[in-house]
């Protein structure tokens, strides 16, 4: 799709800047880095699920894969902040949860476990 902003918008200037920029909500630059914000999201909803269930092969897989990014979202040109926020963020995320699947092994409890037992498991009927 194409965005057609006329020279008489109502829009002020700089959010016209912003729409035709290179990061603009035109291009990949922009809806690349949202759509990767669903890694994001989804290893932070998954914090409250058992160690048991979690891939350390596939926390291993996303560490990798967020660390080229990152590298590829500073040195693109133009730089792109969001992807580079998006990923610093996943490697934050992914590194939590392999070291959580680590202490699992070891059979060490992870900090929090306490906490979010209780979303776990079910509620005791009365």
């Amino acid at each position: 799709f194409v965005w057609h902003i006329s020279r008489n918008s109502t829009m002020s200037a700089a959010f016209q800047a912003w729409i035709r920029s290179p990061v603009g909500p035109t291009t990949t630059h922009f809806w690349g880095p949202v759509a990767n914000w669903g890694f994001v999201l989804a290893g932070l909803s998954d914090m409250t699920k058992s160690p048991d269930v979690i891939s350390e092969n596939m926390q291993v897989a996303m560490c990798i894969y967020s660390g080229l990014f990152m590298r590829f979202a500073w040195k693109v040109t133009p730089r792109n902040y969001l992807l580079l926020a998006c990923h610093i963020s996943n490697e934050c995320v992914q590194g939590t949860q392999l070291s959580r699947k680590i202490m699992d092994l070891r059979g060490e409890t992870w900090f929090d476990e306490k906490y979010f037992k209780h979303l776990r498991e079910p509620k005791p009927s009365a």
